[in-house]
């Protein structure tokens, strides 16, 4: 049995996908059980990363784990699955642990990491670049205007696909690849303007990007919730990358046997959302 934590995300919800395509047994948690909808050979059971009490019941006879990342809550989950008797649990994490500067997100991963490897569990950590999803919170720019704003349009990313991620993280479960890392990216460099003309392109409009001022774009992250410090690490990541490449690493296909996804073949899978 393999237990799925984050299960309706983006990433968690391809991590059960591909592991019933495997044949595995999966149990995912969640904490409201009636609202959320799985394949019927899915064990739903409710539980919270941040209740502990909540974990013994659904870590009960699992051999492995996926762990989603849940910033101050995963030592109790730790713990429980020490007291279980798990055998190897795969973090989510993140490339920005690597950066020489992490910043506030990559320290925050990196705690999480430091968590998991000082609870002796075995362990794997999959560290995902920028996500392709990232770019869905352009959508209401999308449906009203076909105007994209944001700053840095010429910083060069290699953003990652879910799917491929999720396949990372099946790969190490099935195989327990324990105390490896793998950092990932997606198969190309795009800017934020190449990526705008893929989506443009897809569902057959036009679409262009617009640079706003730093301070400017910097409030409307601020009035969507983003807090101070994940702003700070975003934009100057962007700062960092302007006119500059970055790395594209093979590690998808090393692992999965197969090419990564393109971004125009994620967009392609996401054009409905893009065409509202």
């Amino acid at each position: 049995m393999i237990l799925v934590t984050g299960g309706t995300g983006n990433v968690g919800g391809n991590v059960v996908r591909q592991l019933l395509d495997a044949g595995e047994k999966v149990r995912v948690i969640t904490r409201d059980p009636g609202k959320v909808s799985f394949p019927d050979d899915v064990e739903v059971v409710s539980g919270d990363l941040a209740q502990p009490e909540t974990l013994p019941a659904a870590l009960s006879g699992a051999e492995r784990a996926f762990l989603f990342p849940v910033f101050g809550a995963v030592e109790g989950f730790l713990e429980a699955s020490k007291e279980a008797g798990l055998q190897h649990v795969v973090l989510l994490s993140s490339a920005a642990v690597t950066y020489s500067t992490p910043g506030w997100v990559g320290q925050q991963h990196l705690r999480l990491e430091q968590a998991v490897e000082a609870s002796g569990l075995p362990w794997t950590f999959v560290r995902p670049d920028a996500f392709m999803t990232n770019d869905l919170a352009w959508i209401p720019q999308i449906a009203h205007g076909g105007v994209v704003h944001g700053v840095y349009g010429n910083a060069a990313l290699a953003p990652v696909d879910p799917r491929d991620i999720a396949a990372v993280a099946v790969r190490a479960l099935i195989d327990q690849r324990a105390g490896q890392s793998y950092e990932l990216t997606g198969p190309q460099l795009l800017t934020q303007i190449d990526r705008v003309g893929i989506i443009a392109e897809t569902i057959g409009r036009p679409l262009r990007f617009e640079e706003l001022p730093r301070e400017r774009f910097e409030e409307q992250l601020r009035r969507h919730g983003m807090p101070a410090p994940a702003i700070t690490d975003l934009v100057e990541g962007l700062a960092a990358r302007d006119g500059r490449s970055a790395r594209v690493l093979p590690v998808v296909e090393d692992v999965t046997g197969r090419p990564a996804f393109t971004y125009a073949q994620w967009a392609a899978q996401r054009a409905a959302d893009f065409a509202i």
